[in-house]
């Protein structure tokens, strides 16, 4: 494929390097369904069959509007390197809604991109020479990553998916583009191995959660712009968390609806109740009832028409996410609809954690990254965590 400066990514360097220019070269990967079964409640995009699903639960993509955040910060010094990508929905459509005229490569099926694209995509840009690889997707794609360019070319990952437990990604997509502007310009040097992690979504569906390493990859690191891997919980924790399920439970109101996000915090009350959990869903409970389980976008909306309801989330071990990780279909017109981002609203986010695990964060603040900037915005500042019975902390959030 020709590239729109008319010229092949070979030429064109050659070229640059006869002129003695040292302009910078970023590489741009979109996977364009990534996240896809996110607030449908699929807990993950991979597979067409998972994808055809989605989309039949009217699933929208996030991948591009996600990407055009971050690159949008990069837009400011567009002229100082080049931008080489994948055409259409992979890279081509985002620079140009941003108004960067790249390089492109390769070629897709629009519409059927498949990991294969993301892997010969990384291969090319890897023997073009590039700077740094910025992808958008979630562990799947840094899988794809990893498997053609291991090690040898320091990478960044835009969150964009639906489960993401790996350490390669920026802490919300504005920050992922803002580390790769200062990387570009040599403002944010220090590059360390990141690992890659995944979990079976087939065994996710059966009920059985695992998380494996599948490598590392080089990622440009500044503290608070990436986000840390996902940690398990401490099997020596069982009383706390009964402790934290206990004063959730003496203080709900029998006349709420009650929304219990991912974790084995949240499990914790429904086991107190006898009641089965979904591994890494969403459920929703008033008083000793399972109201419904494993809930997407739309179900839950449908729920909150016409009664009062509460959402309880405990933060992603290591990361500290509270939103926007595994958890999407408590969206932003969930949230919006309980009015968490309102003073009024307040009261209706409840946020349980064990102490230790927010010790974990080293200081870090809890983070939200919903996709809404605006109500990121609301929904920072110091709140109260609930951390065993009658116990209490204060932390921040931040967006």
């Amino acid at each position: 494929m020709i590239p729109l400066n008319g010229r092949s990514p070979g030429e064109r360097i050659k070229r640059k390097l006869s002129e003695n220019v040292t302009e910078k070269r970023l590489g741009l990967i979109i996977n364009p369904i990534a996240g896809l079964g996110g607030r449908v409640g699929l807990k993950g995009s991979d597979g067409v069959v998972i994808q055809e699903q989605a989309r039949a639960l009217g699933a929208v993509p996030k991948a591009l509007e996600r990407t055009v955040q971050a690159i949008e910060s990069l837009a400011p010094f567009k002229d100082e390197f080049e931008l080489i990508t994948c055409p259409g929905e992979m890279g081509a459509e985002a620079a140009r809604a941003t108004e960067f005229k790249p390089t492109i490569i390769g070629s897709i099926m629009p519409g059927a991109t498949t990991p294969q694209d993301t892997i010969d995509a990384a291969s090319e840009m890897e023997r073009l020479g590039v700077d740094l690889i910025l992808f958008a997707g979630g562990d799947g794609t840094a899988r794809d990553i990893f498997n053609a360019v291991a090690d040898r070319v320091p990478v960044l990952g835009i969150p964009a998916g639906v489960k993401i437990h790996s350490a390669v990604f920026g802490t919300n997509p504005r920050y992922a583009g803002e580390l790769a502007g200062l990387y570009l310009q040599d403002k944010a040097t220090l590059v360390r191995e990141a690992e890659v992690m995944d979990i079976d979504e087939e065994a996710v569906r059966a009920g059985v959660l695992s998380a494996r390493l599948f490598g590392y990859l080089k990622v440009p690191y500044r503290r608070n712009l990436v986000q840390a891997v996902k940690t398990g919980s401490n099997p020596g924790e069982r009383e706390t968390l009964h402790s934290i399920a206990s004063d959730v439970l003496e203080n709900m109101d029998p006349e709420c609806l009650y929304i219990l996000g991912p974790g084995t915090t949240t499990r914790t009350i429904t086991t107190l109740l006898g009641l089965e959990k979904t591994l890494i869903g969403v459920d929703v409970i008033a008083g000793d009832r399972l109201v419904a389980k494993d809930v997407n976008e739309e179900q839950l909306l449908e729920l909150l028409d016409d009664q009062p309801a509460k959402v309880i989330v405990t933060p992603i071990g290591g990361q500290g996410y509270l939103f926007g990780r595994g958890n999407q279909q408590i969206s932003p017109r969930v949230l919006k609809s309980l009015e968490v981002g309102e003073t009024q609203g307040k009261g209706n986010l409840i946020i349980i954690s064990t102490t230790d695990k927010i010790f974990s964060l080293n200081g870090r603040p809890l983070l939200v990254d919903t996709g809404d900037q605006e109500l990121d915005q609301l929904l920072s500042g110091y709140v109260q965590v609930v951390t065993g019975y009658k116990g209490r902390m204060i932390y921040r959030i931040s967006s």
